[in-house]
Order: C-alpha cells, then structure tokens, then sequence
C-alpha cells in the first residue's frame, strides 16, 4: 500500500467533470484506489463517491493505492491531478 499527498488545483474543485475524468483514470488499475479528504474517505473509481467527498480547490487530499499496480495507478494519478484533470 502507498499514499501520497496533493492539493487540488482545480479552479472550482472536484465537480462532474473532473471526478468523472478522476473516476476514468482509477477504472484502468486493478488497485483498490481510495483517497481522504477531511473525516471522509472516498473510492476513487465511483464518481458519486468523489462528489460525495466535497474537494474544493486548494483542499489537499491523500491518495491511498492497493494492489499489484499501485505504484503505476500513483503515478497516473497524481500526474492527472497535477495537470487539471481537463481544465
């Protein structure tokens, strides 16, 4: 298991689009993907879940991989976090 730590940089936090973008990311690791914000923690594969978590821009949150493709499920994400996820 390994986490890492990012803010969001994300003008208007992680809304429908960039969670659905999130969410498409996650879905192509076999890891159990999961993040925490605050008391919540959230699966990163279900874009109800990332809502549900309520990330505004400049939250931090801390990224949670387990499995066989942790570490490159990691890497991806916070390459797609840092770049905007689309905006």
């Amino acid at each position: 298991m390994i986490s890492q730590k990012i803010t969001i940089k994300n003008p208007t936090g992680l809304h429908l689009r960039p969670a659905g973008l999130l969410c498409k990311e996650a879905m192509k690791y076999k890891s159990l993907i999961t993040f925490t914000f605050e008391d919540c923690t959230a699966n990163a594969k279900s874009v109800l879940s990332v809502l549900g978590a309520c990330v505004k821009c400049g939250d931090e949150i801390e990224l949670t991989c387990e499995g066989k493709d942790e570490q490159e499920a990691m890497d991806a994400l916070i390459a797609a976090i840092s770049s905007g996820l689309g905006e």
